[in-house]
């Protein structure tokens, strides 16, 4: 029986719904049939033949056993994800889940919850305060900087909040979302020493970093309360994938055993994630190209008087628009569908394919003209 998005708000008015969540929309990036989609950080280029191959013969021979459970530890998963990353981690200070927003509900389910609070630095990724509240964590958004174009994290500011707010859980990104912007380790560190919680930096963006940019995986020796995240969803163009990661001390990961549901990564998705890490050459080869394409696009807003913030991403935000949201729609009327991100006088564009970029620019150059 179908019913009218009214109807459907009238039922929900009168569920027993808790009170936190009452008013609350959920996540949702538009998901539009357009020619250019340069809106949800994506990688552009389609998995190359090869890596689909491995993938359906890894699949293929995970099938004849799905009557049973996957391997609850995923250990062999652990194995590769901790060669990938290198800097001598091992398979015990790997965890992984169905996307990293799993990964990060697994953080905030076990250090996080009702009468404890997680502290972001805003503008950042949508997902923290989400997820935080789900879980009936108390969030607070934490100031980023006063520089409208740039949104630096500074660390005198960051160890003030932390200072401030004493927060079980605080988010770092590095590279930040939606701004691009990469952190000095100096900022990670000092906000370590400044908590007593856990501190989780999301680097979802790291392989698109521009040389020189350093990781918080080189901070994790001695440092028990630390926790770095990374997803496979965007340098290796497995979105659809869902698999998303971190690596800590192996008590953290002890301690996300004693949350997770049971064998809540499937075989397939093990499977598919391996063959992908064994073929991480391939897949990776792409990111030299969007980074390419990323900073063109850095250049070429600035020339259209629209100054952009610099990026370690494979996105990048701009400012300097009279009416963002004019500006969307008209990029939308030409077949170009990037991310309003809610900042006055700004857009978020992904960096694509030449062609998708080329696309970009010109329905940009020729919206302005409206």
């Amino acid at each position: 029986m179908s019913s009218t998005v009214s109807e459907r708000d009238d039922v929900l008015s009168r569920l027993p719904i808790r009170d936190d969540l009452r008013g609350k929309v959920p996540y949702g990036a538009p998901q539009l049939d357009v020619a250019v989609r340069l809106n949800t950080n994506e990688n552009s280029y389609d998995v190359p033949d090869e890596v689909i191959a491995a993938v359906v013969e890894a699949v293929r021979r995970e099938a004849k056993h799905l009557n049973r459970y996957p391997d609850r530890e995923f250990t062999g998963l652990r194995e590769d994800l901790a060669a990938y990353l290198g800097h001598d981690l091992t398979a015990d200070q790997l965890w992984a889940g169905n996307g990293s927003n799993e990964v990060l509900q697994h953080v905030l389910q076990a250090f996080g919850g009702p009468g404890r609070t997680a502290l972001g630095f805003t503008p950042s990724y949508s997902m923290h305060p989400i997820i935080s509240t789900g879980i009936g964590t108390a969030w607070v958004d934490g100031l980023r900087g006063t520089d409208a174009d740039v949104f630096d994290l500074g660390l005198d500011l960051t160890v003030e909040q932390i200072e401030k707010h004493r927060p079980d859980v605080t988010f770092l990104c590095s590279p930040n979302n939606p701004t691009g912007t990469a952190l000095d380790l100096d900022v990670v560190r000092a906000a370590y020493e400044a908590t007593d919680g856990v501190l989780v930096v999301d680097e979802a963006y790291a392989e698109f970093a521009r040389p020189g940019t350093p990781s918080a995986l080189t901070l994790l020796p001695g440092r028990e309360r630390l926790i770095v995240t990374r997803t496979m969803s965007k340098a290796f163009a497995l979105a659809g994938g869902r698999l998303g990661y971190l690596a800590a001390d192996p008590a953290v990961t002890d301690a996300l055993r004693l949350v997770r549901l049971p064998y809540h990564l499937s075989s397939v998705t093990q499977a598919v994630a391996r063959a992908a890490l064994w073929h991480a050459d391939v897949l990776l080869a792409t990111v030299e190209a969007i980074k390419e394409q990323r900073d063109r696009i850095v250049t070429d807003v600035a020339a259209l008087g629209l100054p952009p913030a610099p990026s370690d991403a494979n996105f990048v935000l701009f400012g300097g628009l009279p009416d963002a949201e004019a500006t969307w729609r008209s990029l939308l009327s030409r077949g170009v569908l990037v991310r309003d991100v809610g900042i006055p006088n700004h857009l978020r564009v992904t960096a694509g394919t030449e062609a998708e970029t080329t696309k970009f620019l010109d329905a940009l150059a020729d919206s302005l003209l409206d």
